[in-house]
């Protein structure tokens, strides 16, 4: 099966979730992929097709006081999702996702109810296969050093993509290995992305769908400033090695972990690389990351609120990777190379009942907007999604770069022909939905991408 054209379209639907399932249904509704005896995706998936249901699980618990519902995909949208992809008549059904490392996933799953759920689905349902754990390596933080638990997973269970000079990675790539994601051995990054390489290891179970119903939750992210569409699909990766998101160093040294130039800062990295360079958790890794915390309280001290881990609006790294990912997810075949055509369709439904805020993605603030979105293009999904957080999405790098004329586009359309349909279309304006009233807090890192008060009127 071969995908659908989703560079050109630039429908998202917009729904009030009152009621989820009839939320859902009404979004296929609009956006034609509902049938008659056959649900909200009768038109879009196939019978006998493989389907995978790709969910933000992030993390087990929120770090801040705001519980789960701001920070991962509503486990009621995820079972209507699941029913309604059923309905279709597939031949497989599975949700999978790759969260952090440091997920205690056992225990997400027991407090959103959906282990118990997919237990019984599984019972009496031949064709759902249950929920998938893609990550091939998980940890924990032991005094700050991460200790991991290596090949949990084969590696035949995924594909190895090199986009080469085709990643968008290659424009800020060099030979100094300057690639960074926070607590990893820098090592194993350079072995993954270096001039003219750039690999991503993907779940097998992804590249032989053909269909990905795509369900993030929105939030505001430290990092890439908007995680939805987009952002969620780090989540199809099975290494975290294989995924940067930063480079070191200020943006005066060609970094981009932080703007301008520090020597407090650049010590902070220096110690964090030396206790990510030990070779295993233990008096030299404990020490070292001692004395990164306690510079790193030291720059909180004096004002700092973006730290050394690319959490502002600077970064120029992550949003590649997270445009690398998109392409391959579209274009990816199951031999590792990229095809000229969509290989397979993505549906999108982004979860923006309960959207998050703040020093998002995991001190996530709850932001009652009480919508789902849905659409086949993810960059017209985060365009409107950006502006449902309160930000001028032409600041977002990730939401701005997505419509960008490279080698499989994602995009075949220019970021003002993006259309709404639904309960917020007509005359209304992506600027219009700005003034609904509420008020977005951002990570401290993004506070200069907001929409302005002018603009949101």
């Amino acid at each position: 099966m071969t995908g659908h054209d989703f560079t050109r379209d630039r429908r998202v639907a917009t729904v009030r979730a009152t009621d989820v399932a009839a939320g859902l249904q009404r979004l296929g509704d609009f956006l034609e992929w509902s049938e008659v005896g056959r649900g909200p995706f009768g038109r879009a998936i196939p019978r006998g097709a493989r389907v995978i249901v790709k969910p933000n699980w992030v993390l087990h618990e929120n770090r801040g006081p705001w519980g789960l519902d701001p920070l991962v995909t509503d486990p009621e949208l995820i079972k209507r999702i699941v029913e309604g992809v059923l309905a279709a008549g597939p031949s497989r059904v599975l949700v999978g996702d790759a969260p952090l490392q440091g997920c205690h996933l056992e225990r997400l799953l027991s407090a959103t109810g959906l282990d118990r759920w997919a237990a019984e689905l599984t019972s009496r349902e031949p064709s759902f296969e249950g929920l998938r754990d893609f990550r091939r390596t998980t940890c924990e933080i032991r005094y700050g050093v991460r200790v991991a638990r290596e090949d949990q997973q084969p590696e035949d269970d995924f594909v190895m993509f090199d986009l080469g000079a085709d990643s968008l990675l290659e424009p800020v790539t060099d030979q100094r290995g300057r690639f960074r994601v926070t607590q990893y051995d820098p090592r194993k990054m350079q072995t993954t992305h270096a001039p003219g390489r750039h690999c991503y290891l993907v779940a097998r179970a992804i590249i032989e769908a053909d269909v990905v119903v795509n369900v993030p939750k929105l939030k505001t992210h430290c990092k890439a400033g908007i995680t939805g569409a987009l952002k969620n699909l780090v989540g199809i990766n099975g290494n975290k090695e294989y995924l940067p998101h930063h480079r070191i160093g200020g943006s005066h040294r060609g970094g981009d972990c932080y703007p301008g130039g520090s020597v407090l800062k650049r010590a902070i990295e220096l110690a964090m690389d030396q206790s990510n360079l030990a070779p295993a958790p233990g008096t030299r890794a404990f020490a070292w990351n001692a004395t990164g915390d306690a510079l790193g309280r030291l720059a909180q001290w004096m004002g700092d609120e973006v730290g050394v881990e690319g959490a502002w609006s600077g970064n120029d790294t992550v949003w590649r990777m997270c445009l690398d990912l998109n392409r391959i997810l579209s274009y990816g075949r199951t031999d590792g190379t990229l095809a000229e055509t969509p290989q397979r369709r993505v549906l999108h439904v982004v979860d923006a009942m309960v959207a998050g805020q703040g020093n998002g993605p995991l001190f996530a603030e709850p932001l009652e907007l009480g919508l789902l979105l849905g659409g086949s293009n993810p960059a017209a999904m985060d365009w409107v999604g950006a502006h449902l957080l309160g930000y001028d999405p032409r600041r977002v790098a990730l939401a701005r770069e997505a419509f960008g004329a490279f080698r499989w586009p994602i995009a075949r359309f220019e970021r003002d022909e993006v259309r709404l349909i639904g309960d917020v279309a007509g005359t209304e304006t992506l600027g219009s939905l700005l003034a609904s009233g509420h008020m977005v807090k951002h990570p401290p890192g993004w506070r200069d991408s907001a929409a302005s008060v002018l603009e949101r009127r």
